[in-house]
């Protein structure tokens, strides 16, 4: 695949580990897995489906029945050990618990388990992030810009948030913080959070969802800055200009991005 398909299918990754952590709750508070992200996580880090009396195992290696298996539920546990040792631990028959080694297998699994829920999805992910190639040079970022302006010039806003999705994943940029959202934009940005809970934000994104409008602001905003915040809402609503907008704010991303250090494969 491409460097662009690639980066595109990390976002994916990434997007259906923050539901499925999302959906995580506390055994009282009658929540479920969202057993669909996670099976797409599952199949996209090369796991193998095994099912086993009511349980849905994920083997990471399919020329075995041993090794790291993955039970399909709301606690998400990745056991090191055998199909037949998991089965009897999570659902076992009247017939297994008349064995005292059994009992005390169902009642303490220290022994065998890897991870469980947050740990165990983050576990999958990078399996899956592994199996990409995400090194790119000059012209791939220069391919994504283009894509970003001829998306903008033809009012195709679907396109226009894929590349801005796309740099900000290169440069690490997030949603905004409370005080900095706006309503109908897409609003992205580098993000750091202060000792005092205060948050800087910034250089930031700002593309409008019902005029389709790209604007760049490039120097950070703090949180407690009043008469920058203002600013901030004044460039969304055209009362100030922007430091780069349209084709300049893809140029912008794209000299930021290539100002960062070269970034090697993550994969094979």
């Amino acid at each position: 695949m491409s460097f662009k398909e690639n980066l595109l299918k990390k976002i994916e990754i990434d997007n259906l580990a923050t539901r499925v952590i999302a959906s995580m709750g506390p055994p009282e508070s009658g929540r479920k897995v969202d057993k669909e992200a996670m099976r797409g996580l599952l199949e996209m880090a090369g796991y193998n489906l095994r099912k086993e009396r009511d349980l849905d195992l994920y083997l990471e290696d399919e020329t075995t029945t041993e090794g790291n298996i993955l039970v399909l539920d709301n606690d998400l546990t990745i056991y090191d050990t055998t199909v037949e040792d998991v089965v009897i631990r999570k659902s076992p028959y009247l017939k297994d618990m008349i064995s005292i080694r059994n009992i005390v297998k169902i009642l303490n699994d220290k022994d065998v388990v890897v991870s469980k829920k947050d740990a165990s999805v983050r576990h999958v992910q990078q399996a899956c992030i592994v199996k990409l190639d995400l090194s790119y040079d000059s012209s791939d970022i220069a391919d994504i810009a283009i894509d970003g302006v001829a998306s903008l010039e033809s009012n195709y806003t679907e396109g226009v948030i894929e590349v801005l999705d796309m740099f900000a994943e290169l440069l690490g940029y997030k949603p905004p913080p409370k005080i900095f959202s706006l309503h109908h934009y897409h609003v992205r940005g580098a993000l750091e959070e202060k000792e005092t809970g205060q948050w800087a934000f910034g250089p930031m994104t700002l593309y409008s969802l019902a005029d389709n409008t790209l604007k760049v602001i490039d120097t950070p905003i703090n949180s407690t800055d009043k008469e920058r915040v203002q600013y901030y809402k004044k460039v969304a609503s055209d009362e100030e200009n922007s430091p780069f907008s349209g084709e300049d704010a893809f140029n912008f991303l794209k000299n930021a991005v290539l100002s960062l250090e070269p970034v090697q494969s993550t994969g094979n």
